[in-house]
């Protein structure tokens, strides 16, 4: 029988489980999708019964896929930031409200001052109250559904609703607990003043664990609603954006991780806790005990492509081929003939904490095809990743390789445009492919002692493609970044007018 790990992922658009073998092998991987609702807009929910029943769909195809295998332990990932709110027995009181969620900006403003400014919210947790952040999100549902909120008895972001799911237990770990917003990245616990201060009842927020530390056990209901045997181990796991790196074996100074999916994500580990001047950067837990996570996330990356083949495809219409998107694109040159792509389709959170933000295309004229405007959405993302580095640059984080993942990754031409703009190699890992059901995997081998920490288990992590920049393209792609860079100040205040009567537009039919 073979030993084997087994990762669950929750993400926004489905549930991923993965079978590692402790040589740090796949032996198996499912994705079961599922859909969400945005009933208004800059709303974005989903049924928490939904994630379950697509962990069901997946963990099922990936134990009979493998054969005879005996799990040695369970480790968990899911989006960050989702607010799902659940009554004194468990049952959920309303859709989850997700983490490219936009409705809680006054929240976010009045947690803010009630800190005492936004100095002393840095202080305290060393980021700012982002609107998406799930402490925004309860301070809405008191002031919007106050009946739900009286009966509200426990909140837990989607990966820990799965574990409650799994073993009975409320818990949560550091990563995911940094992404609430209430959290004292510094001390790695709870901001217990704060909460306070906010007129929030603390006993609301679930025990927080180091990422690696068994959090519980399948449980009978668990071992009966999955298909798993009751009494495995289950640790902490991370929120998907923090284990990710390790998942590409991003574990050291030097290194640096970007992220094509949904979101776009630019992430560095590092050794220290270090500062985040003006908060526009994320500092969280990192999922190993002695270091932290340095990123920048743009909602929408690869979400930006989805968006564009689905508009090009029409209401009923099907999907453009997206491998035949890539050829068409790359025979539009560098910078698109001078068309640029801004990525704000549903506001926008790093550099620009603006949930008012709105997407566009700059420099169209009638000279250009549709392979340019596809290569000016993909460089728009890429230029959304390179303006967060440059504010991580700016605190001294320095990167001399990047290593990419998520769907965007298996795009060659994406991962060059990458090189070509960071200006160093560009490379993709087995485990990057898989999302955070492999950094999950890992985790929980570090966790049940198969490695001994999160150096050893991103060891694992072998190289498959490597990219080297151009420069030409580079010079470029450069100078289009600094003209993409220069728009949102521009554009900020008619983003803001279009969001409000008489263009708002109202609910979505």
């Amino acid at each position: 029988m073979t030993a084997a790990l087994l990762g669950i992922d929750i993400g926004t658009s489905g549930c991923k489980a993965l079978l590692l073998d402790p040589a740090g092998r796949v032996l198996a991987g499912e994705t079961a999708t599922y859909g969400l609702s945005q009933p208004r807009p800059g709303w974005s929910e989903q049924d928490p019964e939904l994630w379950i029943e697509g962990a069901r769909r997946a963990v099922a195809a990936v134990m009979a896929r493998a054969g005879a295998v005996e799990l040695i332990a369970i480790g968990l990932s899911g989006q960050m930031h989702g607010l799902t709110p659940l009554d004194a027995g468990g049952r959920v009181l309303r859709p989850a409200i997700l983490w490219n969620d936009q409705r809680n900006g006054a929240e976010c403003e009045a947690i803010t001052a009630a800190a005492g400014g936004p100095e002393a919210l840095l202080a305290a947790t060393n980021n700012r109250m982002l609107v998406g952040y799930t402490g925004g999100k309860i301070l809405w549902m008191k002031n919007h559904e106050p009946a739900l909120f009286a009966r509200l008895a426990h909140v837990l972001n989607p990966k820990d609703y799965l574990r409650y799911r799994l073993t009975g237990e409320f818990a949560t770990e550091v990563s995911d607990a940094s992404g609430t917003g209430l959290f004292d990245v510094r001390a790695r616990r709870w901001a217990g003043g704060l909460i306070d201060r906010i007129g929030l009842n603390a006993g609301l927020l679930p025990p927080a664990f180091e990422s690696h530390v068994v959090s519980g056990r399948v449980d009978a209901r668990g071992a009966a609603l999955f298909g798993l045997p009751a009494g495995v181990p289950v640790v902490g796991g991370g929120g998907d954006s923090v284990i990710q790196t390790i998942g590409s074996g991003v574990i050291a100074p030097g290194e640096l991780q970007t992220t094509i999916g949904t979101a776009g994500i630019v992430a560095a580990a590092l050794d220290t806790p270090r500062d985040n001047p003006d908060g526009r950067l994320q500092v969280f837990c990192n999922v190993a005990p002695d270091k932290w996570h340095c990123m920048g996330v743009s909602l929408f990356a690869g979400g930006a492509l989805s968006w564009y083949r689905q508009t090009l495809a029409g209401e009923d219409g099907p999907l453009p081929d997206f491998d035949s998107l890539m050829a068409e694109a790359a025979q539009s040159p560098a910078g698109a003939r001078g068309l640029l792509f801004l990525p704000y389709l549903n506001g926008e959170r790093c550099p620009h904490p603006d949930p008012a933000a709105r997407a566009a295309f700059i420099g169209l004229t009638a000279r250009h095809r549709r392979a340019d405007l596809t290569r000016a959405v993909m460089e728009g993302v890429v230029h959304a990743l390179a303006d967060m580095y440059g504010l991580m640059q700016a605190t001294g984080i320095a990167g001399t390789i990047v290593k990419a993942s998520g769907g965007g990754a298996r795009a060659p031409l994406w991962r060059q445009m990458q090189a070509d703009r960071f200006g160093c190699d560009v490379v993709t890992t087995e485990g990057a492919a898989e999302g955070g059901a492999f950094g999950a995997a890992l985790v929980a081998g570090i966790g049940a002692g198969v490695w001994p920490d999160a150096t050893h288990a991103a060891a694992t992590c072998r190289n498959l493609t490597r990219e080297h920049p151009d420069a030409a393209a580079g010079i470029v792609l450069g100078r289009a970044g600094t003209l993409y860079r220069g728009l949102y100040p521009l554009l900020a205040e008619s983003f803001a007018a279009l969001g409000q009567p008489p263009f708002d537009g109202g609910p979505d039919a």
